[in-house]
């Protein structure tokens, strides 16, 4: 059984919530932050990025200082207000493709150490230290960890009971999505989802493993019950969109395309493929785009020592981009970049073809049944396994630490 409680979120009063909500500042280019930054004073890009129009910018816990005296600034301005009850929250995002419901609620920091909260991906002890000063010095959290979780038939039916009625925010993005809020503040509305959640043996981390690392590693050092738990938004497992993660690499590590293709060859079949675009569809098969041609890369059959070993990701890490390419540590290697499956292939063949990139490799989306059996035998995934939606607004709800 797993422990989600309610919580008094800071969040926008109602008629600035579309403009206070903004994605995550990392998929932002700078001048596409900087454009919001200087026409929408109510963003929350502002709150963490207090020092923009200084011509030096903070660092370190400075910085940190400065974006907790923005937040204070934007709820004593009026843009943003604490809730007097502790609530869960309704958020659902519907594009043209996906509709996602789900809860904002506070999962137990403890459950994550127990192992109950399962993570499939392995963090970085120094990005986990820096989150953990962040929490630390800000004390807030404005973007929930994805957790998904077996059907649950009372959760079910409190998500349609608040979805058929009015939303405390409704309004839609430039990229076409639909975001609505609902506030959970009845008491035995929110009994029933807490008591739901806790006849659930185990959830999964979708995204955000560094935050769950993070808030693991602050608990440590404040013993408090807000400090205990983090802000996450759980979703049912069969809403989540898993797509893939596709690889493109600079150079050949001397290489020519007839060399590379034969040393691939020692382990794999390859086979050239005629169309003007080629996605895998074989349940063994990676695609690649080289020297103006599609390849199909059909995986030996062997026997795995573990799931993981097994995915299409690992594959290619440990027979190709590692022994052949020289990739050691996908993470911070700058011969590869990762580009997430919402990303035509026309551009990543575009890429390819400007010569900005030597070759790419299509990988196909990872089942969520994999994952979890990942996770279930606390085993890990390389990096950029996975790209899962949906992605959440920030500041929407903010989950205050003290």
């Amino acid at each position: 059984m797993v422990k989600v409680r309610p919580f008094k979120a800071i969040r926008p009063v109602r008629d600035k919530a579309n403009l206070v909500a903004s994605r995550s500042y990392l998929t932002y280019s700078e001048e596409t932050i900087k454009e919001k930054l200087d026409n929408n004073p109510y963003t929350f890009l502002h709150i963490i990025n207090p020092d923009y129009n200084n011509k030096y910018k903070s660092l370190g816990i400075h910085k940190f200082q400065l974006i907790k005296k923005k937040l204070n600034q934007f709820i004593n301005d009026g843009i943003l207000k604490k809730d007097n009850i502790a609530s869960y929250y309704i958020y659902q995002k519907q594009n043209q493709l996906n509709t996602f419901t789900g809860i904002i609620g506070a999962s137990s920091v403890k459950d994550y150490l127990d192992n109950k909260i399962k993570k499939h991906e392995q963090t970085l002890t120094k990005r986990e230290k820096i989150f953990c000063e962040y929490l630390k010095t800000t004390n807030f959290n404005a973007d929930p960890v994805l957790l998904s979780h077996e059907p649950n038939k009372n959760i079910k039916e409190i998500l349609k009971k608040y979805t058929n009625t009015r939303a405390e925010y409704e309004f839609t993005t430039t990229n076409k999505s639909l975001h609505k809020l609902w506030i959970v503040d009845k008491l035995k509305d929110i009994n029933i989802i807490t008591n739901a959640f806790n006849k659930i043996d185990n959830i999964y981390i979708a995204d955000g493993h560094h935050r769950c690392a993070s808030s693991a590693l602050l608990s440590k050092n404040i013993n408090s019950v807000l400090s205990s738990y983090f802000m996450c938004y759980l979703i049912e497992e069969d809403q989540l969109n898993i797509l893939n993660f596709n690889r493109l690499v600079k150079h050949l590590n001397g290489f020519t395309v007839d060399q590379f293709i034969k040393k691939i060859k020692k382990k794999h079949s390859i086979f050239h493929k005629k169309q003007s675009i080629y996605s895998p569809t074989l349940k063994n098969e990676i695609s690649m785009y080289i020297d103006g041609k599609w390849y199909s890369i059909v995986t030996s059959k062997k026997r795995y020592t573990s799931t993981s070993e097994s995915l299409d990701p690992s594959i290619l890490s440990k027979d190709i981009l590692n022994p052949i390419l020289n990739i050691i540590d996908e993470r911070t290697d700058k011969n590869i970049s990762f580009i997430d499956g919402t990303i035509p292939l026309s551009t990543l063949k575009e890429k390819v073809d400007s010569g900005e990139y030597r070759v790419a490799f299509i990988l196909k989306p990872i089942h969520i049944d994999l994952i979890k059996k990942v996770a279930d035998k606390n085993e890990i995934m390389p990096p950029k396994s996975t790209y899962v939606e949906p992605k959440l607004r920030s500041g929407l709800t903010i989950y205050s630490i003290k």
